[in-house]
């Protein structure tokens, strides 16, 4: 029955297993051998199974044995991370770390961070929510997050602690089959105006932000990636973060827009922060980890 099963009986089954025998789980414990088997006839009986093998000079686990000592084994660090964040907690650290990332952000340059944070507080559970533009802005405000890396546009808001970590240089581009990517020229306002751009949006919002809007006829998307496809089928144009496009332009997938007619040139190149709200203070290990992140990222 689940209500006689004790860490310790699991804790003892393990070291039976890992020790080779009852008698050097004892010593290993730091308890008589009597007890060691006791409380394994006591685990069997209660569970109604036969987790070892007695008919031979050493036990040896029976297969339903083999897989219950995986399952205490799962157990027992479940338990130990468990104390790990109520200790934790005691001293101050978060008991988990959300983060929100918009879709324009990149991974690669916060894995560092990330990979020392994983070390600094390995016991500490970390959940990341990637939405549209503005997701990440609005899990600030409704408290589920509690840090975000994210554009902030046209301006900071009052209510956000922001600093910033890095630019980010988008690319105009479309397919290579694409009316404008067989211009042999650079793009005017009229040229772009009379094609559909693919815009990246807020999930809440049919409309969305403008932020770098040109054409006429708009197709929104909430997922990055699902734009990209999008792109890559010839259906717009767009401008997309080098490190989505790289490898398409070098393949001739995509072609890059020459915008140095009279297009517009604004939102080229986008201010990335971290931020959290301003009445909302940081814990331990998300003090640590944008403290770690500036240090990287920042001149």
């Amino acid at each position: 029955m689940i209500e006689s099963l004790t860490l310790d009986q699991l804790r003892i089954l393990v070291t039976v297993s890992d020790e080779g025998g009852f008698g050097a789980a004892g010593r290993a414990l730091g308890r008589v051998q009597s007890a060691i088997s006791q409380s394994i006839r006591a685990l069997e009986d209660n569970q109604g199974v036969e987790l070892f093998d007695r008919s031979r000079q050493r036990p040896v686990l029976t297969p339903v044995g083999r897989v219950l000592v995986e399952q205490a084994r799962a157990i027992l660090a479940s338990a130990q991370r468990f104390e790990a964040i109520a200790a934790g907690t005691r001293q101050g650290l978060e008991a988990s770390l959300t983060l929100a990332i918009d879709p324009l952000v990149p991974t690669e340059p916060l894995i560092d961070s990330m990979r020392a944070l994983r070390d600094r507080f390995p016991d500490l559970p970390v959940s990341f929510f990637t939405e549209g533009l503005g997701g990440a802005e609005r899990r600030l405000r409704s408290g589920s997050a509690s840090l975000a890396f994210c554009l902030l546009l046209p301006t900071v808001p009052d209510d956000l602690m922001a600093y910033p970590l890095m630019d980010r240089r988008l690319i105009p581009v479309a397919a290579a089959e694409h009316p404008l990517a067989r211009l042999a020229r650079p793009l005017s306002r009229d040229d772009l105006h009379a094609h559909i751009q693919l815009v990246l949006s807020d999930a809440l919002g049919a409309e969305g932000p403008n932020y770098g809007v040109i054409s006429s006829r708009v197709w929104r998307f909430v997922d990055i990636a699902r734009r990209l496809d999008f792109l890559l089928a010839g259906f717009g144009w767009c401008r997309m973060p080098p490190y989505l496009v790289d490898q398409h332009l070098a393949a001739g997938r995509l072609k890059a827009l020459d915008l140095s007619g009279d297009a517009p040139s604004r939102a080229e190149t986008l201010p990335i922060y971290a931020a959290h709200m301003r009445n909302r203070p940081l814990g331990r290990a998300g003090s640590w980890l944008l403290d770690d992140l500036r240090q990287r990222l920042t001149p």
